[in-house]
């Protein structure tokens, strides 16, 4: 449940909804004062109401903050039935986008916190969600949208990766060398590194680093190696003192990119989620 709620402009034709058994939702879009900033914390503002052919309703709201563990999102909704005045739990699903100045900063799943914090700022957020009452009696799927007023500073960067190369061509074995950083003092000097090619792309990544292995899955079974990632775990990491792990892309005809990811820790004594994940950069791939 977010800590604190406040009412925002909805956007023009908040309820644009895409329901394909169920008729779209009707009405003219409510007045759209401008969005008030909020202090830091969650901030909550309604979004549309979802409607189906015989009268079930799900009354959607967009929540979303930002802070050091990324920009979180969710899509808070009460359900009715049809001819019910009772409302029911409703667990919402799906996707998010934010926009600012209309062009996309961020996205991901609902509910969730999986992307970086883009910083304070008016942002105008789109979601496709999927509610589901609880007990059963309403499932429906639509569009809806709210702007946001965010004012959480953005984060210092404590960590940082760079790459010395952009990009990869088929039928071919490239060196990378990627450099770690620490960037702040704050830090027990750990990271864990990753590094994901296509799955299916033919795409194998080797390195002679001992701290890096392809990761094990599957079940009880054999284990299998995926050969398109490697997981490095980093140690000793201090400010100036940067770890560097070079890796071997062999592509075959196909072409993969190589996505990057840095997972540390920020521990605060015995407080358990201190850590944060950052979006490394991605190593493209270029046709002859």
């Amino acid at each position: 449940m977010p800590t604190r709620s406040r009412s925002l402009s909805v956007l023009a034709g908040a309820a644009v909804l895409s329901l394909s058994l169920v008729p779209s939702a009707r009405g003219g879009p409510a007045p759209a004062p401008r969005p008030a900033a909020e202090s830091a914390g969650t901030l909550c503002a309604p979004a549309g109401v979802l409607r189906g052919g015989h009268g079930q309703r799900a009354a959607v709201s967009l929540c979303a903050a930002g802070g050091p563990r990324g920009l979180s999102v969710s899509a808070p909704a009460t359900c009715t039935a049809s001819r019910a005045k009772a409302r029911d739990a409703c667990l919402t699903s799906g996707t998010w986008t934010a926009r600012r100045h209309g062009a996309a900063v961020a996205s991901g799943v609902l509910p969730g916190a999986d992307a970086a914090y883009p910083g304070p700022g008016t942002y105008e957020f789109t979601a496709r969600v999927r509610a589901r009452s609880v007990p059963d009696g309403v499932e429906l799927r639509g569009t809806v949208r709210a702007a946001l007023t965010l004012t959480a500073p953005k984060p210092a960067a404590t960590h940082r990766v760079e790459v010395d190369r952009t990009a990869l061509r088929p039928g071919t074995t490239t060196t990378l060398t990627y450099t770690v950083h620490q960037d702040s003092a704050a830090g027990d000097g750990s990271a864990r590194f990753g590094l994901i090619g296509a799955e299916g792309s033919g795409a194998e990544l080797a390195t002679d680093d001992d701290r890096c292995v392809h990761p094990v899955t599957g079940g009880p079974g054999p284990a299998e190696r995926r050969r398109y990632t490697l997981d490095c775990a980093l140690t000793g990491l201090r400010p100036g003192r940067p770890a560097t792990v070079r890796v071997r892309v062999t592509l075959g005809p196909a072409c993969s990119t190589v996505v990057s990811k840095l997972g540390y820790w920020l521990p605060r004594g015995q407080e358990v989620f201190t850590g944060g994940m950052l979006v490394g950069p991605t190593v493209g791939c270029d046709r002859p």
